[in-house]
């Protein structure tokens, strides 16, 4: 196809979108195989395509069989849609989503007000293991972002730093900063400072709650009527997305609280443990024993052993 008839043309063909402002970046196969897949920062995610499309009259894809990577899309202005696992997804300004690998699926914009989207196509080897992670397929539904003003300018770093070529270190830079764009997408509420009020989920308000309590005891039963859910199906979820049940979390972060203390403060074992929720001294060393390896006399003087070491 010549240059000509390239701008001549319009709407998608082969699944590739023509159109007036379009910009787009597809990293060769062999600069992938030769730069990226061999390097150890780089080859768990890395990207494949980036683009912008404004104001995408007539974008459409269909993939039957999908594609070995994901895509993340953000829709930035106007509307469009996609259809994934027999379901359809109107998608709106401000609204992102993500297309796991090797899944059957169509998108495109509406025909009256058709969007303005930024799109990055990445994969990887840790990409199976990012697409089970519970913050990655909860975003497989479009969901609104907050933007505070860096995601765009992120994008655009990464763009023109991949449109000085393809050297180690420009690679290296629009990867690294890929992760942290995805980032901003599937955790946006964690580059806020949250509160009790804000509309997150359950988890995230609950460990919110036991920071505010850090220094007190809390039932599972106390930390479950803040929720309309069952004793069982709080835990099942708290766990599903931390890793942990609930008071052991709870635990977790005491531990920190004590761990801090114990790092810049010159208080007694028996005094920290009475200030984070500890009736017993003796159960409060047992517990800190499991979870952080050592006894809490022992951490201290191993970490003030360190810092006492020249740099």
């Amino acid at each position: 196809m010549t240059e000509k008839e390239t701008e001549n043309k319009k709407g998608s063909h082969k699944n590739i979108w023509y159109g007036v402002g379009r910009h787009r970046i597809e990293i060769p196969k062999t600069i992938l195989k030769a730069k990226v897949q061999g390097s150890d920062l780089m080859k768990h995610l890395h990207i494949r395509s980036i683009g912008y499309y404004p104001k995408a009259q007539d974008h459409y894809t269909y993939r039957k069989k999908g594609l070995p990577e994901n895509f993340i899309f953000y829709c930035v202005d106007g509307h469009g849609w996609y259809q994934v696992n027999g379901k359809r997804y109107e998608v709106g300004p401000n609204e992102f989503f993500i297309l796991p690998q090797n899944t059957e699926h169509a998108y495109g914009s509406s025909e009256e007000s058709p969007w303005s989207i930024y799109w990055i196509h990445f994969g990887g080897e840790s990409l199976h293991e990012f697409n089970t992670m519970h913050a990655v397929q909860k975003h497989f539904e479009p969901s609104y972002v907050k933007n505070n003003g860096d995601i765009i300018p992120l994008f655009n770093k990464i763009y023109k730093t991949l449109e000085l070529g393809y050297s180690q270190d420009n690679l290296i830079f629009a990867n690294m900063s890929m992760v942290q764009f995805i980032n901003l997408f599937i955790y946006n509420l964690r580059h806020y400072e949250a509160s009790l009020t804000d509309k997150s989920d359950c988890v995230d308000n609950a460990i919110l709650y036991m920071q505010q309590r850090i220094n007190d005891k809390i039932s599972l039963t106390e930390l479950v009527k803040h929720y309309n859910y069952s004793v069982s199906r709080f835990s099942n979820l708290f766990k599903q997305k931390t890793g942990y049940a609930p008071i052991d979390y709870f635990v977790q972060l005491k531990m920190q609280k004590a761990c801090q203390q114990l790092d810049f403060t010159n208080r007694s074992v028996k005094a920290i443990a009475f200030s984070i929720g500890f009736d017993d001294p003796y159960y409060f060393s047992r517990r800190f024993r499991a979870m952080i390896g050592m006894s809490p006399k022992k951490y201290r003087l191993m970490n003030n052993d360190q810092r006492k070491s020249p740099a």
